[in-house]
């Protein structure tokens, strides 16, 4: 499980900063102020979650469980979600209704599922 999420974490990172950078030289102008502002809060997350997933690969390392899994796999699921969502509806015009907020309760289910791992830890 390690392994798995702490390679996602550095793939979600390093497309996290050339989608920041794309965002900053090669979409302004092309896309409107609302429009690059959705794009980089899908950045700013994919950039958190990517962190996230780190913190839940460096725990695995030293045992894992059930909670720990399921936070990591939340994280990414929304990540594709939200930022996912973000990125295709101002690139694509793609209106995508329910995909951004699902990603959104996502993260904040797998939150509360790495807080209940940290909580149930052995010190």
């Amino acid at each position: 499980m390690g392994r798995v999420y702490l390679s996602l974490g550095a793939f979600f990172g390093l497309t996290g900063v050339a989608l920041g950078a794309f965002a900053a030289h090669g979409l302004k102008g092309r896309l409107t102020a609302a429009h690059l502002e959705a794009f980089q809060t899908g950045v700013h997350y994919q950039q958190i979650h990517a962190l996230a997933l780190l913190v839940v690969a460096l725990l695995a390392q030293r045992g894992g469980g059930r909670l720990l899994g399921t936070a990591g796999a939340l994280f990414v699921l929304g990540t594709l979600c939200f930022s996912g969502s973000l990125y295709l509806m101002t690139l694509a015009g793609l209106k995508l209704g329910l995909v951004t907020p699902l990603g959104g309760v996502l993260f904040m289910l797998g939150w509360a599922c790495l807080g209940l791992a940290a909580w149930r830890r052995q010190a």
